[in-house]
């Protein structure tokens, strides 16, 4: 058992190290912010891929980010309770039992490792864009748009025109929101949070479209393969 809890501190103690990169932020976050993090990106991933209820996921967030406040504590020398990171991922560890199976403990751990090592970009954070909406008005880009592809679009979700014009025009604004969002500095945490935004009004208007699940994952792979080039 004493071989597991180090084993299982040195893994946490690896995932709280990797923490920013895992969610591809290339500056230091709060816990406070690192914890608004968890919920956009990891709390989907222990839903659907960890099958956890919603009340054990935000039981996770809320254990990893008094973890943090407790090495932030610790780095500062000013913790009474805790002297060392194995200590504090010692007693995570516990935190965790107390609310997940062994199973789940373990699945958790893995899932963490995995992420640790093999970091990948969080979609809802993640912000692209494209100068070329810099000088395009919203007309003329959504006319730049059609002309090409809107019959591929039509045949590719199988919709109607309208609503193929509907989701040329979301693009369009989705695009100019972007670098609207991209003048934001990448430290201030707004930039991370107005990104989340877009997605979710994005979201909103290929609902209010008329779009299934499917369709609105066709959308977005369909605009990521089309996009304005400049000529």
């Amino acid at each position: 058992m004493k071989k597991r809890i180090i084993a299982l501190a040195f893994v946490y103690s690896c995932i709280f190290a990797n923490n920013l990169s895992a969610q591809d932020i290339p500056v230091t976050r709060t816990p406070e912010e690192l914890k608004e993090l968890f919920g956009f990106c990891e709390k989907a991933d222990l839903l659907k891929k960890l099958k956890f209820t919603l009340e054990q996921a935000d039981k996770v967030g809320d254990v990893d980010y008094w973890a943090r406040l407790q090495q932030k504590s610790i780095d500062a020398n000013t913790n009474e309770v805790f002297a060392t990171a194995n200590e504090v991922q010692q007693e995570v560890t516990k935190k965790y039992k107390a609310f997940l199976s062994s199973d789940q403990v373990k699945a958790l751990t893995d899932f963490k490792r995995e992420r640790a090592g093999n970091p990948e970009p969080c979609a809802v954070i993640t912000l692209a864009y494209n100068h070329i909406f810099d000088t395009l008005s919203l007309q003329r880009a959504v006319l730049l748009y059609k002309t090409p592809n809107r019959k591929p679009l039509i045949d590719k979700l199988g919709i109607n025109g309208r609503q193929a014009d509907m989701l040329f025009e979301t693009e369009v604004w989705k695009q100019k929101e972007a670098l609207t969002i991209a003048a934001i500095p990448e430290s201030d945490f707004n930039r991370i949070r107005r990104t989340v935004a877009m997605f979710k009004e994005r979201e909103h208007r290929y609902k209010a479209i008329g779009l299934s699940d499917d369709q609105i994952e066709a959308a977005i792979q369909f605009f990521k393969e089309h996009t304005l080039v400049q000529k």
